[in-house]
């Protein structure tokens, strides 16, 4: 029996390592965003007004195209000064004809197996190097009407990447809520909350901008199938970039309403963790060792993390069958921890929500969401299981119209 309690108390404190550690860390970070405040840009003191190429490459996205083209083209910065570019994928023929009455630039694109970073760099060598920023939307974002002028603000700052703060368009269904919900925490922690501690913003795949010579340049090395966002970051930090958020620069973003894409695009986006962990891990603990590159390691570490969903889920299921099993059998040996340790961590996980969670969501329909929870984290759980390939192959997550 010696040797069997050894491998169950190994792999009881391999968990605890990892879920305490991981939720030690959401916690501080979350900490230092509920309560540092972030900086406000003044719109009112730019030095430069810039060119923007704003790039909203788009896959067989018929339904919302048109009217983020439309939306696109309101903002209170000059006309003259920004460009809206749809990068075409397999639209329909009406589709093209519609965009083409209206005064954006329309780029049609084709390729074998269809990536987004292939449909940047074909469009970037289409309409040539007149631009000073090249901004990235997904074709389902709205930008507010203040949000190249809040971008063009930060880059008088001298950064040159800038990740602005994306939030829910759409909170129609319980999973729409739930995904609304989990992107303004990941907000909280990975962006405001490192960005207060002195650390780079995590980009998030749209609503960011970059120095265009130098974004053409990146992402020429950029040949990603899925989460292109995370390898360019991944390299920025690598070579020492900071990368600035925007609290108050605001880009609308549809958020899943179905389950199946739920999962879909989950399974895109822990495959791309996975790969890029394996990738980077050596480079991030080079870095780190002999070039104090603490942004670099910071961000190889979170390729390794558990998903928000999934940490609650499994910390609370630990901190359950913990003290069920201490409650009716007081005296075992199987378990080398007290419940106390395990409660310890499913709390701090709990306080970290608590504090990221903006004050908007305490609400009915966030209590009639967080039903479909147990569902959720499901199925994140499944797709652990169907993670090989996907980032092999583009996983295109389908828009619906909502306004």
């Amino acid at each position: 029996m010696g040797i069997i309690y050894f491998c169950i108390h190994f792999i009881e404190y391999t968990f605890f390592i990892y879920f305490g550690f991981s939720a030690f860390y959401i916690l501080v970070f979350a900490f230092g965003g509920r309560f540092f405040s972030a900086k406000k840009t003044d719109k009112s003191k730019n030095i430069k007004s810039r060119k923007f190429a704003v790039l909203i490459p788009g896959y067989k996205e018929d339904n919302v195209i048109y009217d983020v083209a439309v939306q696109s083209l309101k903002q209170d910065y000059p006309s003259t000064l920004f460009d809206i570019i749809i990068i075409a994928d397999t639209f329909k023929k009406e589709t093209i004809d519609l965009l083409n009455t209206l005064d954006i630039r329309v780029v049609e694109v084709s390729f074998e197996k269809s990536t987004k970073s292939k449909a940047l760099n074909k469009a970037m060598e289409i309409i040539g190097d007149n631009y000073d920023v090249a901004l990235v939307l997904d074709a389902d974002n709205i930008m507010a009407t203040d949000f190249i002028s809040r971008i063009n603000s930060a880059f008088d700052e001298g950064f040159i990447v800038v990740q602005g703060h994306r939030v829910a368009k759409n909170m129609n269904t319980s999973f729409a809520v739930l995904d609304a919900i989990s992107e303004e925490v990941n907000n909280n922690i990975f962006r405001k909350g490192h960005r207060a501690f002195g650390f780079s913003s995590a980009l998030i795949g749209s609503g960011m901008a970059f120095d265009y010579p130098f974004f053409k340049n990146m992402m020429a090395q950029i040949d990603a199938v899925g989460g292109f966002d995370k390898e360019l970051e991944l390299k920025l930090l690598r070579d020492g970039y900071k990368i600035e958020f925007l609290d108050h620069a605001i880009v609308m973003d549809e958020k899943v309403q179905k389950a199946e894409v739920f999962a879909n695009q989950r399974k895109r986006w822990l495959s791309a963790q996975f790969v890029y962990f394996s990738r980077f891990i050596l480079a991030g603990l080079y870095h780190l060792i002999f070039k104090a590159n603490i942004d670099f390691f910071d961000k190889v570490y979170q390729m390794i993390t558990p998903p928000r969903i999934l940490l609650i889920g499994f910390t609370g299921l630990l901190a359950f069958f913990h003290s069920t099993i201490s409650l009716f059998f007081p005296e075992n040996k199987v378990l080398a921890l007290s419940p106390i340790y395990w409660n310890g961590i499913f709390i701090a996980v709990v306080l970290a929500f608590l504090l990221s969670i903006p004050s908007k969501f305490y609400n009915k329909q966030t209590l009639k969401a967080l039903i479909t929870l147990p569902k959720a984290f499901f199925l994140m759980f499944l797709s652990l299981f169907k993670l090989k390939g996907a980032n092999n192959k583009f996983i295109h997550t389908e828009h619906g119209t909502s306004k």
